[in-house]
């Protein structure tokens, strides 16, 4: 078989991203069983996990975690997952990646950082 071309690549790369960003579970996670890479990341750099988190899908961030995702990748603009979680106050997924050790110091602005500019400490308590 031959490898997927660059275009073809970036394109399973955006397909995935946006089943990250839609929550749909099932199907983002058949891309990971059949050998892409958990961490890949799309052009600003973010990564299933941190769409996922962003938009507030915790069943996918709990297989995504579960696959070994790294929970600690920060995309292009040095943003974390749980910073971005802490961002939209999303409780449950900002307690999954705690679980999974995210580091709470790590990227610009941290998520100990974002959690004091949003009022949302209360998640890190």
């Amino acid at each position: 078989m031959d490898p997927l071309s660059e275009a073809d690549t970036n394109a399973v790369i955006a397909i995935v991203m946006d089943l990250a960003r839609a929550g749909s579970t099932d199907e983002l996670l058949e891309f990971f069983d059949h050998g892409l890479d958990v961490d890949v990341r799309d052009a600003d750099g973010n990564t299933a996990l941190m769409l996922a988190a962003y938009h507030g899908h915790e069943g996918a961030v709990a297989a995504l975690i579960e696959r070994g995702a790294d929970v600690d990748l920060r995309n292009n603009r040095d943003q974390s997952p749980v910073a971005g979680a802490l961002f939209k106050g999303e409780d449950e997924i900002v307690a999954a990646l705690r679980a999974a050790g995210a580091d709470l110091d790590a990227g610009t602005p941290s998520a100990r950082a974002t959690a004091e500019m949003f009022g949302r400490a209360h998640l890190l308590a």
